[in-house]
């Protein structure tokens, strides 16, 4: 199949990855960021345009579908959460609107993340879907949650993801997915051998992380109570109420902030003197402070835990420690996931798979800007789900075992992007 697309905010590809492996033609790609723009063209041989808000639409070629992973941060959780009131980013999905208006395109592929689906009381939704229907589009009625581990990709990475046809093609299929039928998946499918990393030395923790590490392996595996905790672990808190930090300033604290103070004064009188001698040992570690004094404990209840058979990441918040089963998602800021069992941190290749990219993907040379874009991108696999979906793949439902429908509403013109389609048997 062929068709023409557009990259807008188009990072370091995954987009372009997706839609030139289903047999698509990239006529125009966009992103404010030079470095990204050096990766996009050392990969795809296309130098994209810098800002999309001084780009006249007139310049934007003709195109069938229009890709846009639009800025998250007014949105995400981590940001402020402006939405639209944020002038600088907020407003860029008007970018996108009035390049939709202007070429009306046949297509358009959105995504952003998970808390745009509930920004602003659903307002936010609202608005973009609202927005989408008046430029003539069939937008999902509901914005769609999903993350790589639904397609067996070892990340959990939930993303809204927002499709939309023109109107006089069709309407888009309603979707939905069984959870029972998700492709079982392993962080080992996306690990490379140690022996295949040159520079392994440089993602190997250090002796004394992993001494701080193992102080924490020994208190998880001591303490006595009823489950594991599932409240965040503040060394400076296990010990008496009154000699708490915080103590003099209790009755002011906010709820939460009490709350996880009393848990953790609980599991201290439950278990003060092993965590009065545990504390001894662990300060003597010039790493035990701040962030790694800190444990949240997400790997669930069981009856042998042990930190080194899972994956971690050191976040401000402390050393978290997730089920060894899918990484936690990819971040641009640094919060590189360890590998317990390896010892060591995921790789920038590793990264890469995580996002679907193929081993012949050249990113940044930079570590540090290679982590950063990939956790900026987007997940490749998603992208050639969401298109092969939008454009009436049939093939999804067995190849995923997802309950993906066709009913018979849809008009036979759906596929008319794709003449060689067999148009009639795809609706049977």
């Amino acid at each position: 199949m062929q068709f023409t697309f557009i990259d807008l905010f188009c990072g370091i590809g995954g987009f372009h990855q997706a839609m030139a492996d289903l047999g698509g033609e990239c006529v125009y790609a966009s992103d404010i960021d030079a470095d990204c723009r050096k990766t996009y063209e050392n990969n795809y041989g296309i130098k994209p345009d810098g800002d999309i808000t001084k780009v006249d639409v007139t310049n934007i070629p003709p195109h069938d579908v229009l890709c846009g992973g639009f800025p998250c941060q007014s949105f995400s959780k981590a940001g402020k959460r402006l939405g639209f009131a944020d002038e600088t980013k907020g407003t860029l999905f008007f970018d996108i609107c009035r390049i939709l208006k202007y070429h009306k395109p046949k297509y358009a592929l959105l995504e952003n993340v998970r808390n745009l689906a509930s920004h602003d009381g659903g307002n936010t939704w609202r608005v973009i879907h609202d927005t989408l229907d008046g430029l003539g589009y069939n937008v999902i009625d509901e914005p769609v949650i999903f993350s790589p581990h639904y397609i067996g990709v070892p990340q959990h990475r939930e993303r809204v993801f927002i499709m939309c046809v023109r109107k006089d093609i069709g309407k888009l299929p309603p979707f939905y997915f069984n959870i029972g039928k998700i492709p079982p998946c392993s962080i080992d499918d996306i690990l490379l051998d140690d022996n295949e990393i040159p520079d392994l030395s440089s993602y190997k923790l250090r002796e004394d992380q992993i001494e701080w590490i193992d102080n924490w392996n020994e208190f998880i595996q001591n303490i006595k109570c009823e489950k594991l905790p599932g409240f965040p672990i503040w060394s400076d808190c296990l010990c008496p109420i009154e000699e708490n930090p915080y103590f003099s300033e209790m009755e002011t604290l906010p709820k939460w902030q009490l709350n996880f103070i009393l848990k953790n004064n609980e599991l201290w009188e439950q278990n003060k003197d092993f965590i009065s001698k545990w504390l001894i040992k662990a300060r003597k570690n010039r790493n035990f402070f701040g962030a790694k004094a800190k444990l949240e404990w997400q790997a669930g209840n069981m009856p042998n835990p042990n930190i080194w058979e899972h994956i971690m990441q050191i976040r401000p918040s402390g050393l978290r420690v997730k089920p060894g089963t899918y990484f936690p998602a990819l971040v641009a800021i640094t919060q590189t996931s360890i590998v317990g069992k390896r010892k060591r941190f995921l790789t920038p290749r590793e990264c890469a798979r995580l996002q679907s990219f193929p081993d012949s993907f050249q990113y940044d040379e930079k570590k540090a800007q290679a982590y950063k874009q990939f956790g900026n991108s987007i997940n490749v696999g998603l992208v050639s789900f969401f298109a092969r979906y939008m454009f009436g793949d049939k093939n999804l439902q067995h190849k995923y075992s997802l309950e993906v429908q066709f009913p018979q509403i849809i008009k036979e013109q759906t596929l008319s992007l794709f003449p060689e389609w067999n148009t009639k048997k795809a609706l049977q």
